[in-house]
This record gives C-alpha cells, sequence and structure tokens, in this order.
C-alpha cells in the first residue's frame, strides 16, 4: 500500500510526464504548491516507488517516467474524470445536430471528431450489419451494362454493389426485379437474405424475367454478408506524431497492424462489454502495441444493437481527457442513432 506522499509524487510523474513527455526529477516535483515535502524526501520516496516498480529511470536522464505498472495503478486508484471545455461539447453536439441520413455517415464523423479533440487514432466498429432486417431494394442503372444494386436496412445501413446487366435489359425488367425483391424479402434479417433468395425468390424472378439467370448471381453475391461490424478509422496516422513513435520500426509495426482488420476488431472487443475499459501496452498481447494504451467503450442502437469506440495512444496518454470524451461521445452515439432507429431513418 503506497503512503499519501508516495500517492502524491506518483501523480504528479505522470501527470507531468503525459503533458511533457520528459522524465520527472525531484525538483520539478517539489515546485508543485501542494508539495510541502522536501526534495530529499521527495528523492527518498522516488527511490522506493522505483524499487516497488512504479517508476523507472531512463537512460538519458535523472528524472523518472511511469512504467506500465505504474500507468495501471494511476488509472485504477488515482484517475478523475477532466472537466470538458464547451467548445469541446458543442463539437460533440454538433455531430448530433445535424439532420444526417445515414447511420455510416453518423458513425465515421464521430470516429473523425474524436480524433481530432484527442490527437490519438480513433476507431468505431459499426455493429454486426447481419441481424439487421431488409427496409428496401433499389437498382439503379449506370450505363446500358451496369447498374448499382442498394439494400437500406430497418437501422439506415446502407449496403451496394456494382454488378453486370445482361445485354438487353430493359428499365421494366430492373423494376420487375426491384418489386419482386422487395415484395419477398421485406423485413428478412441480412443474416438470411441469401438463403431467402435462393429458396423463395429465384423461381418467381425466373418466371417472371425472361433473362433472369443471367442476373441471378449477382444478386446472390450482394447479398451475402460476412462482416462482423464495419471498422472506421479517425487520425490513423496520428501516432506518427507522438515523440515515442519515431522509431521507424515501431511505426512500421504499427501501420501493418491498423491494416489487419481481424486484428483491429480484436482491440475493440473488451472483455466486459459495460463500462468504459483501459488496457495498457502489453495487457494488449500484442508486440506492436507495447508502448501503446487503448482505451475502448461501447455504444448502443436501440435494444439490441451494440458498436464498440477505441482511442489508440501512447502509455503516456491523458488519460483523464480521453475517457471524459469518450463518455461524452459513447452516450450521445446511443442516443442520436436510437432516435434515428425510432424515427426509421
Amino acid at each position: 500500500m503506497l503512503t499519501n506522499r508516495q500517492l502524491q509524487i506518483l501523480q504528479v510523474i505522470v501527470d507531468d510526464f503525459v503533458t511533457s513527455a520528459q522524465p520527472v526529477g525531484s525538483r520539478q516535483i517539489s515546485k508543485k504548491d501542494w508539495i510541502t515535502f522536501s526534495p530529499a524526501t521527495i528523492r527518498n520516496e522516488m527511490s522506493d516507488l522505483e524499487e516497488l516498480g512504479f517508476i523507472e529511470k531512463t537512460h538519458t536522464s535523472s528524472g523518472r517516467v511511469p512504467s506500465e505498472k505504474g500507468y495501471r495503478f494511476y488509472v485504477d486508484h488515482l484517475l478523475k474524470p477532466k472537466t470538458m471545455s464547451v467548445q469541446e461539447i458543442r463539437s460533440i453536439q454538433s455531430l448530433f445536430q445535424n439532420q444526417i441520413i445515414e447511420m455510416e455517415q453518423v458513425i465515421r464523423e464521430s470516429a473523425n471528431i474524436l480524433s481530432e479533440l484527442t490527437t490519438y487514432t480513433t476507431i468505431l466498429l459499426g455493429p454486426n450489419v447481419r441481424n439487421h432486417r431488409v427496409k428496401r431494394f433499389q437498382i439503379v442503372p449506370l450505363t446500358e451494362q451496369t447498374a448499382v444494386a442498394i439494400i437500406v436496412t430497418d437501422n439506415g445501413h446502407v449496403e451496394n454493389q456494382t454488378f453486370n446487366l445482361p445485354k438487353g435489359f430493359s428499365p421494366s425488367d430492373i423494376e420487375k426485379i426491384v418489386n419482386i425483391l422487395n415484395d419477398r424479402l421485406n423485413g428478412i434479417p441480412l443474416l438470411e437474405l441469401q438463403r431467402k433468395l435462393e429458396l423463395e425468390t429465384v423461381e418467381v424472378l425466373r418466371q417472371h424475367i425472361s433473362k433472369a439467370d443471367s442476373i441471378i448471381s449477382s444478386l446472390m453475391n450482394i447479398t451475402t454478408f460476412q462482416n462482423d461490424g464495419k471498422l472506421y478509422f479517425g487520425g490513423k496516422t496520428n501516432m506518427l506524431n507522438q515523440p515515442e513513435f519515431h522509431d521507424l520500426n515501431k511505426v512500421r509495426m504499427l501501420m501493418e497492424l491498423m491494416d489487419k482488420e481481424n486484428q483491429v476488431i480484436s482491440l475493440l472487443h473488451p472483455d466486459d462489454h459495460q463500462g468504459i475499459h483501459i488496457r495498457i501496452g502489453s495487457e494488449n498481447n500484442h508486440l506492436a502495441m507495447e508502448d501503446c494504451s487503448v482505451i475502448t467503450a461501447s455504444y448502443l442502437i436501440g435494444d439490441d444493437q451494440q458498436g464498440s469506440i477505441a482511442i489508440i495512444g501512447p502509455t503516456r496518454m491523458d488519460y483523464q481527457r480521453v475517457i471524459s470524451l469518450l463518455d461524452i461521445m459513447r452516450s450521445g452515439l446511443t442516443r442520436a442513432l436510437s432516435n434515428k432507429l425510432s424515427d426509421g431513418f
């Protein structure tokens, strides 16, 4: 158990190192107004904190920096949410005041705003769209040979894919296909869409469309949904501005990780989906993340749809500020997307 003096010193070391990225010495600590003990006492307490593994020396300075253990203790016992400025709160709230139609646009803009406010990398995972239900189909001709198929779901999700049209396919054929699809597949979950198309709709298409077989394979491809949610990045290269990532090898490993969707998604799934979770350094179980912290939170859409938000920054992260911003953002996202769901987008 740390003494009150040790707690104060550890708090100063973490806070000052987060701000400056420079090791913190006893003289710097002694200048704080609320520190009432001598530099000699501070040095002794720092020595004890180092022995206990909460702080460590660097090779280039006599000062100390927090260790991974020190950050974990700080986060678990000393962290207090930071009050956001009116301007920062308005930046987030302005997103939800806009009359944005698509759910994806709300989520994408949320990632961009969070990355701008934190200067870290933001990742949002959209909800698993396979549970969404079809609201309507559209097919829009682009040329005589191509068209784009659009599927809009009850949660405002939009899937679209370009496909080839058979030679001589008429606008009336397209209209017939759209009417059949909407009649037969409206309200079907995306997870079941391809099976329903194959079992219940293909024969109807063949009965009413002369060249149906040449377009059925395209429709089968369009109705295949395998993803567990779509990733949206904000400030993907922001980590390059952090002094910890001037090492090109670290940058390369981190950028390679960001390009691997499955590994990124694993960072966004906390063991317990409720609340805000913080993983520091080696707790991320990936070599590329040893100098990073990941703070995750979940947001809801209605009663049964859930997405995730992650902020990735250096272990020298401004935890107080990030947690406060995340809390505001997830509450705003939950409220805005749930309202859009009830309004039918």
